[in-house]
């Protein structure tokens, strides 16, 4: 089990929340407005009403501890800074944040967040893609005990070879493809000489317990 802070609770917040929650993990979640806090106290481990803008409010609810938090702060990005800004300085060793524009997520990137999400944007991106050539993900839900994840380039690997990490070896999954910041693009089906910087995101596919394993021993 792991313990997650999801601070915003707008329709992205709510549903990233309570499917952890589902998932069996402990969930902390976080909105200044009291009604969505009550709507969904009874759907997570812990709902509390906190600003998160305020560093003081944000040290008290011990989030540095956990295994990551979302801001899921959306429309108002002068909150969605600060409560990004609030959670690096103090020190969470794992920030995710959702960004409206390109711009935006710039700016969380340089706050501290190690990943930026764009749930409109990959969506429609996703749905483009499937209504573009359905059969593409037409065998996806027979390859049941398999995943596909991202994962943000772990410290261990920044400066190496994908080749030189032999993931399929070591973990038995496979690298399709890797996201990387600077320059903006997708390197897809990389070869073994493919060098991960800092910043970038790992598009893996395995066996779950694989994954999982991988997780918990790249953390």
């Amino acid at each position: 089990m792991k313990q997650f802070a999801i601070i915003g609770l707008g329709t992205f917040g709510y549903y990233l929340a309570t499917h952890l929650y589902e998932k069996g993990h402990d969930v902390l979640a976080i909105d200044k407005n009291k009604q969505r806090v009550q709507e969904i106290k009874d759907s997570v481990s812990q709902a509390v009403i906190a600003d998160a803008t305020d560093r003081k409010a944000i040290e008290s609810l011990s989030i540095k501890e956990m295994d990551a938090a979302v801001v899921c702060i959306g429309s108002d990005l002068s909150a969605s800074i600060l409560a990004t800004l609030n959670l690096n300085d103090i020190g969470v060793k794992r920030v995710l944040a959702k960004a409206i524009t390109d711009s935006h997520g710039r700016i969380l990137h340089k706050l501290g967040a190690l990943e930026v999400l764009f749930p409109e944007k990959d969506l429609a991106i996703s749905l483009a893609e499937r209504l573009h050539n359905p059969s593409v993900l037409d065998y996806l839900p027979f390859l049941e005990g398999y995943s596909m994840i991202e994962r943000v380039v772990p410290k261990s690997f920044i400066g190496k070879e994908l080749k030189d990490l032999d993931l399929i070896n070591q973990y038995g999954i496979q690298v399709l493809a890797v996201k990387n910041i600077l320059p903006d693009q997708l390197n897809m089906i990389p070869t073994g000489r493919c060098v991960l910087k800092n910043g970038d995101t790992l598009i893996l596919l395995g066996p779950n317990n694989a994954l999982d394993l991988f997780r918990e021993k790249e953390e």
